[in-house]
């Protein structure tokens, strides 16, 4: 049997084989090994998977191709969501073929929240899930305090709601000194839906209709559940969704943010000085700030003032613009910005 047949061999008995591996095990150029699974791969005896440095080659009848759904249970000690991801790539080939825009935001995502887990949950164990279909989503559970707890206890805040508020605000982290505060507010944008679920809360962030839920749930979900889910078909690209918070994209600085007014209601009306200054908490870390009014029927004299006059007299260097506002709600904005 010579060399070129025991490669063949060796080959076909892999679940995925990368050239440079071949090409170690048998003492040949790289260039060599690349020929011969090319070769196979012309033959219909293999598969190519991903690009560049990623491309590796499988069996059609592979498991490792016909799987689409990865679970996984990881020991919380000295974790690291580098060698975990490392390990996917090894076990879920199917990661190899989702387009470049998607790897790329499933690497970061993916890396950001089970960062997140590992750091911030307490959690002993971390379960983590992928699956691909239609659409690419992975979950990421663990049973430890709770991101909308850890939140309030950090922060010192009086009700999970309140943790929300602020988490959807950006720059909202516990550990300042090691976290800027970025990971779950960037990932619940490029996703098109984004699910945390915490003792008893479920907040949604649907970017395919543009709006955001926070609901009590059915069933209360110790420590974290993250659900991160993207089209696979996606034209979507990190780049611009972090060049959308930018105030001046030349900077690349997280300086601009976006806040549903209707998160804050209090009854059905916004009517407060206390309610705006509750709007307002730790915005002045930004200097351009969305304010979207979809879905507020009215807003008070004091909760305008507060907001379109005391606090732009505070901060005259950062800019607030109103969007999405009714008849009602332009009118108590003019009519405060006019004083």
């Amino acid at each position: 049997m010579n060399t070129k047949e025991k490669i063949i061999r060796f080959i076909l008995a892999q679940n995925l084989i990368k050239a440079a591996t071949l090409a170690e095990k048998f003492a040949v150029s790289r260039q060599y090994a690349t020929r011969i699974l090319k070769e196979l791969t012309l033959g219909g005896m293999l598969i190519k998977i991903g690009t560049t440095n990623g491309t590796a080659y499988v069996s059609p009848t592979s498991k490792t191709v016909l799987d689409k759904i990865v679970k996984k249970t990881l020991v919380n000690e000295q974790l690291e969501e580098f060698t975990v991801f490392q390990d996917l790539q090894k076990k879920a080939a199917f990661l190899l073929l989702l387009d470049e825009n998607i790897q790329s935001i499933f690497t970061y995502a993916f890396s950001e929240m089970l960062n997140n887990a590992i750091e911030h949950s307490g959690s002993k164990k971390i379960q983590i899930e992928i699956e691909k279909g239609k659409n690419f989503i992975f979950r990421i559970n663990d049973t430890g305090i709770g991101v909308f707890r850890n939140i309030m206890k950090g922060r010192k805040l009086r009700s999970e709601t309140e943790a929300v508020q602020d988490l959807l605000k950006g720059k909202t982290t516990t550990q300042p000194q090691a976290h800027s505060g970025e990971g779950i507010f960037f990932t619940s944008k490029i996703a098109d839906r984004f699910i945390l679920e915490s003792f008893g809360y479920k907040l949604t962030i649907d970017n395919r209709i543009g709006d955001v839920f926070l609901e009590e749930a059915k069933r209360s979900k110790k420590g974290t559940r993250v659900t991160f889910e993207i089209d696979t078909a996606s034209k979507k690209h990190l780049n611009d969704v972090f060049a959308r918070y930018q105030t001046d994209p030349s900077e690349h600085a997280f300086d601009k943010t976006e806040i549903q007014i209707k998160l804050y209601t209090m009854g059905t009306i916004h009517v407060s000085r206390s309610q705006a200054r509750r709007v307002l908490s730790g915005l002045e870390k930004f200097r351009t700030i969305i304010m979207d009014f979809e879905k507020v029927p009215t807003v008070g004299q004091a909760f305008a003032d507060e907001i379109f006059r005391v606090f732009k007299l505070k901060h005259p260097a950062i800019t607030v613009q109103p969007v999405n506002m009714n008849s009602a709600v332009t009118f108590m904005v003019e009519r405060v910005e006019k004083v």
